[in-house]
């Protein structure tokens, strides 16, 4: 635990005792602070109260008194219209900020020399997240993982000179976040998403933005344009701004050409890393997150070697393409956290020849955007409430099944794709679909898939899946 101490001496008021929320807590009182917290579920407050922290409806509280509001991040600050805990901090002028923005005091204050990492983006980040991570703790170094991946910011270990700190921050923890200064800032790219709680994709991008803007090294995906917006606006400020691009060559910056990392200076490339044959870093999206890890881990002093090292080694995250096992020339690759077609779209065109499993509680959209790449799926096996609606997309372009559990799903993509002649065929759970009609969460439904296909005769399991 982490505690915050820069609130010794004082009262806060906090709301939101949900994990990080309750860690958040902990870490105030630990620091000194006089805590008073609540939330909307009795249960939740029932459990601070066990847990020794004091609770009041803060609505009853004197706002005078408070020093700050500390909020969670899933608590709506600005849209669709601000929490009643806001309006009262604001009308009270009680500053509101987060835990990453707790994390970013204790840091200044007890080792402001210990390199941080902050990432963020639409999509990829807790990928590269771990990824970085893993690169780091593999060269040997002291590392700390957190934020919006894992563990909450202010449960890790107290900041030391030598400790390197890699905090994957969403949009929300960004937003309550003003001091946050990184050593390296890592924007990998933007696309709307949570407009509903940002009002417009300008003001969603300027609040991802503010992660870059106070960096050490602003390391910036190009190849959106509010992100290139972004990395233009901070090099004419005089800021150090690596860009990345997983589509072109760039003059200066990192690049990726198919699965080959380039580093570009003046115009002259040098090769950095290959990808190729890196199961977990497979696909296009994935050279984006390899990208973006790569400079982020030359900004903070590690070698080329290293970092090599550590990618040739990256397990992978649990649920994102995860490759199971493999049997004959046949891969088992769980990516159980597509729950939607957008989400569901990199896995599929990560791979040529796919037995694919969909399916669960459907989304809107059904998996019409996934048609450009129905030519990739050798058979789907539909699951779930979901089934007869993927079907009448599926049509006539696609074989199909309706094989209604997981289980059933597995083991007859397993028997099919074993007579498969290609180089490689795919047996792939990338459902497109929320998992609740069968499953309490997507990742209960990539355990069953996992544990499906290792009960199958002759499969070698990959990596952690053993």
């Amino acid at each position: 635990m982490i505690p915050a101490r820069s609130f010794a001496g004082r009262k806060v008021a906090l709301f939101g005792l949900g994990g990080s929320g309750l860690a958040t807590a902990r870490a105030l009182v630990a620091g000194g602070a006089s805590v008073l917290a609540w939330d909307d579920n009795p249960e939740s407050v029932a459990k601070a109260q066990a847990d020794g922290i004091a609770t009041c409806d803060l609505r009853a509280a004197s706002w005078t008194e408070f020093a700050a509001l500390v909020l969670a991040p899933g608590v709506p600050l600005t849209h669709p219209k601000p929490h009643w805990t806001v309006e009262l901090a604001h009308a009270a002028g009680v500053e509101i900020i987060g835990d990453i923005e707790l994390f970013a005091r204790e840091r200044r204050a007890m080792a402001p020399e210990a390199p941080l990492i902050a990432i963020t983006g639409t999509n990829g980040k807790s990928t590269t997240t771990a990824l970085v991570s893993h690169i780091i703790s593999a060269s040997g170094r002291d590392c700390q993982m957190g934020g919006n991946i894992g563990r909450a910011v202010m449960t890790l270990e107290p900041p030391l000179a030598e400790r390197f700190y890699v905090v994957e921050c969403s949009s929300y923890q960004i937003d309550l976040a003003p001091s946050l200064d990184a050593s390296v800032g890592l924007l990998l790219n933007l696309s709307p998403d949570h407009l509903d709680r940002h009002g417009s994709m300008d003001h969603y991008a300027d609040v991802k933005a503010q992660l870059v803007d106070k960096a050490g090294t602003a390391v910036i995906g190009v190849d959106d344009k509010y992100s290139a917006a972004i990395a233009d606006r901070l090099s004419q400020a005089g800021r150090t701004v690596v860009r990345i691009s997983k589509h072109m060559p760039l003059e200066e910056g990192l690049f990726a050409e198919g699965s080959e990392v380039y580093r570009a200076t003046d115009g002259r490339r040098e090769h950095i890393a290959s990808l190729a044959g890196i199961a977990t870093l497979r696909g296009e999206h994935n050279a984006q997150n390899a990208l973006g890890a790569v400079a982020a881990c030359l900004a903070v002093g590690l070698e080329p070697e290293e970092i090599r090292a550590g990618l040739a080694s990256f397990p992978g995250l649990a649920h994102r393409m995860e490759p199971v096992a493999r049997r004959g020339k046949v891969l088992f690759v769980n990516d159980s956290k597509a729950t939607n077609s957008d989400a569901a779209a990199p896995a599929l065109s990560s791979f040529e020849r796919v037995y694919w499993i969909a399916g669960g509680l459907p989304k809107e959209g059904g998996i019409e955007a996934l048609r450009p790449l129905f030519g990739r799926i050798a058979r789907a096996y539909l699951i779930g409430e979901a089934a007869p609606a993927f079907a009448a997309t599926l049509g006539d372009a696609v074989e199909f099944e309706i094989s209604g559990t997981l289980n059933a799903a597995v083991h007859h993509a397993a028997a099919d794709s074993s007579h498969d002649e290609s180089a490689e065929s795919v047996v792939l759970l990338s459902p497109a679909c929320a998992s609740f009609d069968q499953f309490r969460n997507f990742e209960v439904r990539g355990d069953a898939f996992r544990t499906a296909v290792l009960a199958l005769q002759g499969v070698e399991p990959i990596g952690g899946s053993a």
